[in-house]
This record gives structure tokens, sequence and C-alpha cells, in this order.
């Protein structure tokens, strides 16, 4: 399989890891939307994984795509490249948490198996990253994740933010400009009726912030 084959291939698994992990099904059409390629390129793809003499997907038309165990440890094995690249731009090479997405999708299908190695011990072998994802250990397992989503909070809750999904640049910038980072203290104030959007109090910040549906569903924290 030749570079351009196997970098689509790594792309399609943790994109399927992705959606799994989030909840949401791994659809043709989600898949395609999040690859930025058309639905029947998806599906061709999503067969030709699943018909691989290890297949990697199992597939079904109509009821999307999941990971075969073997498909799983290439998923978190990309991961963790992923993921390590984003903590070793952060703490290393001073970019930004909001930078450090799009430079770790370019280099994580091109490093080798020693770089991987040497990155993660210049790092103390971190467990998380700088979005607080976990960072899957060198046998590929991952802890079992007990954070819930901003979205599963209540009025009155009290709770600390844990990790964020790291796909979009344009919010983690704004979430850094109302001061909403890991580990920041915030309190329900109100949930609005109707449209479900929610009235936070964030620790440090004088003036209360209404954050939309689509921005709590990225945001994950555990209720203190």
């Amino acid at each position: 399989m030749d570079h351009k084959n196997t970098q689509a291939v790594e792309d399609y698994l943790k994109a399927i890891y992705a959606m799994t992990q989030s909840g949401e099904r791994a659809s043709t059409n989600g898949i395609a939307e999040r690859l930025g390629v058309t639905p029947a390129s998806a599906t061709g793809m999503l067969q030709r994984l699943a018909s691989m003499q290890q297949p990697l997907v199992e597939y079904e038309k109509h009821h999307g795509a999941t990971l075969t165990p073997a498909g799983e440890r290439a998923a978190l094995e990309i991961v963790r490249h992923h993921r390590l690249l984003e903590t070793f731009l952060f703490e290393k090479l001073s970019y930004s948490w909001d930078e450090v997405h799009i430079e770790a999708d370019r280099l994580e299908h091109v490093i080798s198996e020693d770089m991987e190695e040497r990155i993660a011990r210049v790092l103390g072998d971190p467990k998380i990253d700088p979005h607080g994802e976990p960072i899957p250990d060198r046998d590929f397992r991952i802890p079992e994740d007990h954070d819930i989503r901003l979205d599963d909070l209540c009025q009155g809750d009290q709770a600390i933010i844990e990790r964020i999904q790291s796909g979009e640049p344009g919010l983690l910038r704004y979430l850094s400009s109302i001061g909403l980072t890991l580990q920041r203290h915030i309190k329900v104030l109100e949930i609005i009726p109707f449209d479900g959007n929610i009235q936070l109090q964030i620790e440090g910040q004088a003036e209360p912030r209404v954050l939309g549906i689509r921005v709590q569903n990225k945001i994950y924290v555990r209720r203190v």
C-alpha cells in the first residue's frame, strides 16, 4: 500500500474511532462530511476496508461502520501519534492549543515508531494532550473515561473542565477568549428553555456566558 493510500486508510479509521467515541453513529454520510469526500467515495473505502484479508471495519449499508479489533488497534496507533505530536508542539515548540491539531494532522502519518518513542520519552510519557484528550499508551490502551458532556449538567451543578474536542481551531480560540480552558471551575446558572442553551459562571470571569448546544457537545467535564 503506498503512502497516499495508507494515509487515507488511517484518516478513515481515525474518523470512525472519533465518531463512535463521541456516541455518534459512523454513517457513510457522516464520515464523508468529516473527511470532505463524497458519500460514494466513503462507501467505496468502507467496502474495501471491510473486505480486506484482515478486515479493519465492519460495514453494512444504511447501518454505518464499526471498527474491528484490528481496525481499533490501527486507529489507536494513529491517535497516539497525533496526540503525542500535539503535546510536543505545545510543550516544546510553543504552539498554541488551537494551532497544534492541524500541524499534527500533517505529521501523524509520516513519523516513525522510533520518533514516536523518542517524543514520548522527551515529554515524560504524558497521559493527556493539550486539550485534555487521553493519549493511548504503548500497548494502545486508553483509560476508561468517566467524564460527562457539558450538556449533561443540570442547573446549579458545578464542574471542572477536563477535556475539549480539538478539531476546530476557531472554537478553541473562542473558548480561550472567554476563559473556558482546562481545569477551570464552572457553575451552571441556567439552562434556557426551548433551545437548550446554557448560562455559565466561569471561574475568574466577571460576566456569565451563554453557550449553545453545538459548543456544549465539544466540552467534557467532571462534576464536583
